[in-house]
C-alpha cells in the first residue's frame, strides 16, 4: 500500500511505481496530468479568446461530428527520424499496456495507436478503426505525463465504449465522468492541465513569500524568526484546512529534468519535501522522443499551494547546494569535481537535520501534522501500485561532513524579484 514518502536521516530509501517482470505489462502507472475532478475546470473559455486544443473528440460513432477539422501540420514541430518515431509508437504501447494493468485490469483489447499532425486537438478515441491517435506536437514538445494523460483519458473513452458498451451518451456524458472519477482520470474535454491557484492559496503563498524576504536580514535573530514564522503558517494554514474539512483541490507537478540515475542527494530532497512540506512524493519513470531514452524524474501531489511552495524549495535547495560547493572549491583550493557528489549530499542531510529539530520545536507547541487522509486517497489512485527501494548511500567523508556543516546552516530565501529559477517562483506581490 503507497505510503508518504518519509525519510530516515540517510535519505536511503525512495518510493517507486511498481514495475513487474518483463513477462508482463508493468503496473506503472506512468506521471500525468491531475487526474481528480476537484480540479480547477479547464474547458474551454467562454470568452472570444483563441480555443485550447481539445483534449480528445469522436467516442462513439455518433459522436464523430464533434471531431475537430485536422490540421496542417505546423513547420517549427520538431522532426523524428523514422527509427526514433517507431521507438515513440513501441513506447506508447508500452505505456497503454501498462495502465491498461494498473487502471483497468486488464479489460482492454489494444488499438492501433497512431500520431497525428492535427493541431486542434490532444488526442481521440476512434472507435470504427479502434485506434488511439496522439497529437504529434504534444508529444514532442510537452513533458510526457501530459502524454500519458491523455492517453488515459483516451484509454478511458474506449473502456466506455468497447467494455460498458454504453453508444447512448455524449462522448464526455455521465458514464464516461464516472470511469474517470473512479481511476483519477482527468475528464476534461480540453486545455493542458495545469495546477491553479485559489486567490486564498495567493495570500498565503504572498505572506510567506514576504516572511522569508526578512529571512534575508543581516540580523542573524531576526533572520531565524522571520523563517521559522514563515514555516509555522504554512503549517497552521495546513491544519486549518485538515481540522474545517474543507474541500481540497489536488494536482501534481514533475520537478527538475529527467535523468537516467537519481543521486543521493536528490533522493534527500525528495524527503525534505515529502515530510516538510506537504506533499507526497514519487519517482516516476518517463520517456524523451528526441533521445530514444527512458528516464526517472520527481513527481509531488498536493494542493496547488502546497506544490507552489514545494517547487520553490526544490529549486532554492539545488541552487545552494551547488553554490556552496563552489565556496567549498574555493576555499579548500580543490580543482575537480570528484567529490561534488558527496558534498551535495552532505549539504541535503544537513538541512534535512535542521528542518527536523525545527520540527520538534513546532510539535513542543501543539502545531502536529498527521497527513493529509484526502491527498493520500488521491495519491493511491493515482499510482495503485508502489514500491520503497532501497539505496546505498555516499561515503561520510570529509567532503561529506563539510556539506553536512553547510547545510545546517541554510536559511530558504525568496527569488529575487522577476528572477524566475527554472521557472520556479512564488507568485509576485500584487498591488
Amino acid at each position: 500500500m503507497p505510503q508518504q514518502l518519509s525519510l530516515p536521516l540517510d535519505a536511503r530509501t525512495s518510493a517507486r511505481t511498481d514495475a513487474p517482470p518483463a513477462s508482463s505489462p508493468s503496473p506503472i502507472p506512468l506521471p500525468a496530468s491531475s487526474a481528480t475532478p476537484t480540479d480547477e475546470p479547464r474547458a474551454a473559455s467562454p470568452d472570444p479568446a483563441p480555443a485550447r486544443p481539445d483534449r480528445t473528440e469522436a467516442s462513439p460513432p455518433s459522436e464523430a461530428s464533434e471531431a475537430s477539422e485536422a490540421s496542417e501540420a505546423s513547420d517549427d514541430v520538431k522532426q523524428l527520424s523514422a527509427d526514433l518515431e517507431a521507438a515513440l509508437v513501441r513506447e506508447l504501447m508500452a505505456t497503454y499496456q501498462q495502465v491498461n494493468y494498473s487502471h483497468f485490469r486488464r479489460k482492454l483489447q489494444p488499438p492501433s495507436i497512431l500520431l497525428s499532425d492535427a493541431t486542434g486537438r490532444l488526442g481521440r478515441w476512434i472507435s470504427d478503426a479502434r485506434a488511439i491517435e496522439i497529437s504529434r506536437r504534444l508529444v514532442l514538445e510537452k513533458p510526457w505525463g501530459v502524454v500519458v494523460e491523455v492517453l488515459k483519458h483516451e484509454m478511458a473513452h474506449q473502456y466506455v465504449f468497447e467494455v460498458l458498451k454504453v453508444t447512448s451518451e455524449t462522448a464526455h456524458g455521465p458514464r464516461f465522468r464516472e470511469v474517470c472519477e473512479k481511476l483519477g482520470i482527468d475528464a476534461l474535454a480540453a486545455g493542458m492541465p495545469t495546477a491553479v491557484t485559489s486567490a486564498e492559496e495567493n495570500r498565503i503563498l504572498e505572506r510567506i513569500a514576504r516572511l522569508m524576504a526578512l529571512a534575508e536580514s543581516a540580523n542573524v535573530h531576526e533572520a531565524e524568526s522571520a523563517m521559522a514564522a514563515a514555516q509555522r503558517l504554512m503549517l497552521k494554514y495546513n491544519l486549518d484546512l485538515e481540522q474545517a474539512r474543507a474541500t481540497r483541490r489536488y494536482s501534481f507537478r514533475h520537478l527538475g529534468k529527467p535523468t537516467g540515475r537519481v543521486t543521493e542527494s536528490e533522493r534527500i530532497v525528495s524527503g525534505i519535501l515529502g515530510k516538510h512540506f506537504f506533499v507526497e512524493v514519487i519517482w516516476v519513470p518517463v520517456y524523451l522522443p528526441l533521445e530514444g531514452k527512458r528516464g526517472s524524474v520527481m513527481e509531488i501531489c498536493g494542493t496547488p499551494a502546497n506544490l507552489e511552495m514545494a517547487a520553490y524549495v526544490h529549486a532554492f535547495l539545488l541552487h545552494t547546494a551547488e553554490q556552496l560547493w563552489l565556496a567549498h572549491k574555493r576555499d579548500q583550493r580543490i580543482q575537480g569535481n570528484r567529490d561534488r557528489r558527496t558534498f551535495l549530499a552532505g549539504v541535503m542531510l544537513g538541512f534535512l537535520e535542521k528542518l527536523n529539530t525545527e520540527r520538534k520545536r513546532e510539535i513542543s507547541k501543539g502545531l502536529v501534522w498527521v497527513q493529509d487522509a484526502d491527498l493520500q486517497s488521491f495519491y493511491r489512485t493515482r499510482y495503485p501500485h508502489v514500491h520503497h527501494v532501497k539505496h546505498t548511500g555516499n561515503q561520510r567523508t570529509e567532503a561529506h561532513a563539510h556539506g553536512r556543516e553547510a547545510g545546517r546552516r541554510i536559511d530558504l530565501r525568496p527569488p529575487l524579484e522577476g528572477e524566475s529559477r527554472r521557472g520556479l517562483m512564488l507568485p509576485p506581490k500584487r498591488g
